[in-house]
């Protein structure tokens, strides 16, 4: 008996033909529809017979190594698998994907275009898609089948197609929060709501009170920037901060991680400034989350912290104003702002304006476990952060003391632009390769997981 039905986008003549060409395969089918549809979706569940269905999800060319569909099928039999995705090869060269965890609840995250699923499995989500969606059907169809069963990732590389999109992957990260992209944001909200529901990790939009405490500060605010080897930018940022406009104390605090590219005597010529506090760490490990936590607990920290990144400028000089005024308006423990993307000149740069208008009061911070970031500039009320402090790493730290301050508190939010960030060659995300860009994607994962299990407990209570 043969053992998969295939079902491929319309129009993709060659996968067809080279599906048809495969001996486990009963039958190829052309999708009525786009895969993003629920319509499309239930349909394929329908013609589904065999024992499993694959889905291609991409109009590009499949091809695939010699015994790799069967490879694919025992593997999903041997491990009971709901669904299996595999590495594979584009005209970049190696695709390697990463494992599926409870807390890999991305849209975008990356199965590549094939999918095999246990068509029984397949089915059975299929039953509880109870919500026609136009863009997150694919989305609302793996949520499901997640529920019931493992999504096994194989990695092997076992078949080929052609990436049609060859930008940076730098050019690549905030499509997500692209406005243009609203419509199909809302649906994917939509869909992930309710799979948190499902699973038990959905939060009420019921907040702890913060309460600010009587704590004496000598400084109501601190702008904090780590620093690792950016004497192009550094003096900049430190301008930026130094010339904010306040009606009470503040202060700039720079952390600067062993810079050996003369950095160091950039801070240093600020130092006559009486706002620049210089932190200079030892030779142990940091990263920014460590370099965090130094300005956080250093004596003169203010009671709330801002973000300025060391590649980065404030768009004006109010910022460190509005902020305070939005922890005492909003009673919040965290603020995020709004930035406009832009080149090293502040030239802008696609997308423009992001605000992340996707965090409401209501939804936020479930919402906030499908997204990949919350926004900045970030600001925090150092009391709580210094019990909470942030992760030791160099990417994610500031997602996850998000994630972990919206477990229990409302994160406010500016919309007004506050932040130029800037994009350019020698920026830490401008353009990673395909292993650290999946290093960065499985750490955010792990940080979902350990953050979803940590609710789901919560609402056992």
């Amino acid at each position: 008996m043969k053992r998969i039905d295939c079902f491929v986008p319309q129009g993709n003549t060659q996968t067809a033909e080279a599906l048809k060409a495969e001996s486990e395969v009963s039958k190829v089918v052309f999708a009525k529809d786009v895969l993003t549809k629920t319509s499309t979706i239930k349909d394929i569940a329908a013609q589904a017979e065999a024992p499993f269905t694959l889905i291609y999800t991409k109009a590009t060319a499949l091809s695939f190594v010699n015994f790799a569909l069967e490879r694919m099928l025992q593997i999903a039999e041997d491990a009971g698998a709901a669904m299996v995705y595999a590495d594979h090869f584009n005209d970049q060269g190696n695709a390697p994907v990463i494992d599926y965890q409870l807390g890999a609840l991305r849209d975008d995250f990356d199965f590549g275009g094939l999918l095999i699923y246990r068509t029984s499995a397949l089915k059975e989500a299929v039953a509880r898609m109870d919500v026609d969606y136009d863009f997150a059907a694919l989305y609302d169809l793996r949520l499901k089948v997640s529920q019931k069963g493992v999504l096994e990732h194989i990695n092997e590389y076992l078949y080929y197609e052609i990436e049609a999109d060859t930008r940076k992957s730098g050019e690549k990260l905030f499509d997500y929060v692209d406005p243009k992209n609203r419509g199909v944001q809302i649906e994917m909200e939509k869909a992930v709501t309710q799979h948190l529901k499902d699973i038990g990790g959905y939060l009420a939009p019921k907040f702890k009170e913060v309460k600010f405490s009587d704590e004496p500060f000598e400084y109501e605010a601190s702008v904090v920037i780590p620093c690792k080897n950016r004497h192009q930018t550094i003096g900049d940022a430190i301008k930026s901060a130094l010339s904010q406009k306040t009606d009470f104390k503040y202060n700039v605090i720079v952390v600067d991680d062993n810079s050996d590219d003369g950095s160091v005597d950039i801070i240093k010529s600020f130092l006559g400034d009486e706002k620049l506090i210089y932190i200079a760490q030892d030779k142990t490990y940091h990263a920014i989350g460590g370099n965090w936590n130094a300005a956080l607990h250093h004596p003169k920290c203010g009671r709330f912290a801002i973000q300025l990144d060391s590649d980065d400028m404030y768009s004006d000089e109010g910022v460190v104003q509005k902020f305070v005024e939005a922890f005492r308006e909003q009673n919040c423990a965290m603020v995020v702002g709004t930035y406009r993307m832009t080149d090293f000149h502040l030239n802008t740069l696609p997308p423009g304006i992001v605000d992340h208008r996707e965090w409401t009061p209501d939804n936020g911070r479930n919402n906030a476990l499908r997204i990949n970031g919350l926004g900045a500039p970030r600001g925090f009320y150092v009391p709580l952060l210094r019990q909470l402090n942030f992760p030791t790493t160099k990417y994610g730290e500031d997602y996850a003391v998000g994630l972990r301050v919206s477990r229990e508190y409302q994160i406010g939010r500016i919309y007004d632009v506050v932040y130029n960030c800037r994009r350019w060659d020698h920026n830490s995300d401008a353009s990673l390769d395909i292993e650290k860009v999946n290093a960065n994607n499985l750490y955010k994962d792990r940080i979902r997981t350990w953050e979803l299990k940590a609710r789901i407990a919560l609402n056992k209570k």
